[in-house]
């Protein structure tokens, strides 16, 4: 392990060099990237700095013992060797978990759908709670959010909502919000008081570029037509919706929500992005990653993930076991903690199959 640190700490310095050269500094793109690589490294240094420190004072603290003929130079050394053998293994812990190899797509800004599920109006009811609860956390985060489309429901709350998310580290956060949430309540509906369950799904995929995804603007077949349904003349009246057609994969993605051509052609297009990207994901995780099936990373939109019990104030995250008896706090945003143990979740089922 300690190879691998003065490696990276090799790679940080040469780096940390290439952000004063004046050509890359002169190349913004150039060093952005860089600048991206040289932060990323930054808490693996910190933690080897932090690591050869301690197997430093260890070795010293040895050697007095060893060599000392004063009992009180001698007793001093032995309580800091054992105070710095209880601080080696949490930190070789932590030192492991940062060595994990980074999901290049964590630090992307996200696409974030929720959709009503069974339940009627008070799914929609259900999927408008999951919207603000989510609106709270991104602003306590000091994270931004745009929403592209809406589609109310007849009782309030949404039938549909997307939006986008911009911020640091969205998507290697958000990503574990993927699937089915069940609320168990009585609904505002509900004149006998009883307990009814809905659901709504969660789905949390990555804000694509261009460069993320190899696609010819040759290949794309780009057609306009009339929006149909809610949103007055001018929608009927103009070729405003947009279809684009992937014509080597026949994928099609659609956008009649904005008021112009040129809105909508922008979020197909951005669509069409994420359905090919994850067309090839799941070719890829097909072949390299059958026989592992994360425990909170595979954004199964059709899987249960939580449940929200309004009667017993009770949040239960069903992939690991996590609950808690503040349902009110929780959909107010303060989901951290979580989210927390998901990613720890997923980083000891890493370090298991590494063998770690």
């Amino acid at each position: 392990m300690l190879n691998k640190l003065i490696a990276i700490k090799e790679r940080y310095i040469r780096l940390e060099e290439q952000l004063s050269d004046p050509e890359v500094i002169q190349d913004m793109s150039r060093y952005k990237k860089i600048n991206k690589g040289y932060k990323d490294l930054q808490p693996l240094v910190e933690a080897h700095n932090k690591y050869k420190d301690l197997l430093d004072r260890q070795a010293e603290a040895k050697e007095i013992i060893a060599n000392e003929t004063d009992e009180e130079f001698i007793e001093m050394a032995e309580m800091e060797l054992d105070e710095i053998k209880e601080s080696i293994p949490p930190l070789e812990e932590e030192i492991k978990i940062l060595l994990i190899p980074k999901d290049p797509e964590d630090d992307k800004d996200v696409v974030m759908e929720i959709r009503s599920g069974t339940g009627g109006d008070e799914a929609c009811i259900f999927a408008g709670d999951l919207y603000r609860m989510y609106v709270r956390y991104f602003d306590n985060k000091k994270w931004k959010y745009e929403v592209v489309s809406e589609n109310e429901g007849t009782s309030g709350g949404y039938n549909k909502i997307e939006l986008e998310v911009f911020g640091q580290d969205v998507f290697g956060t958000l990503k574990f919000e993927s699937g089915a949430h069940r609320v168990q309540r009585v609904p505002k509906t509900e004149s006998q008081g009883r307990v009814h369950t809905s659901a709504a799904t969660v789905v949390v995929m990555p804000q694509l570029q261009m460069e993320d995804v190899n696609i010819k603007k040759s290949d794309l077949k780009i057609d306009t037509y009339r929006a149909s349904g809610a949103g007055g003349q001018h929608v009927n009246k103009t070729e405003s919706a947009v279809r684009i057609t992937h014509l080597p994969t026949n994928t099609v993605s659609e956008s009649q929500d904005g008021r112009s051509q040129t809105k909508n052609r922008e979020t197909a297009l951005k669509r069409l992005y994420i359905k090919i990207m994850e067309k090839q994901r799941a070719a890829h995780n097909n072949k390299v990653s059958s026989a592992r099936k994360s425990l909170v990373g595979t954004g199964d939109r059709s899987g249960k993930v939580r449940t929200y019990n309004y009667p017993q104030n009770r949040v239960t995250d069903h992939r690991i076991g996590y609950t808690t008896h503040n349902l009110t706090s929780f959909v107010d945003g303060d989901i951290q903690e979580c989210i927390d143990r998901l990613t720890m979740a997923e980083n000891a089922e890493k370090l298991k199959e590494a063998g770690n």
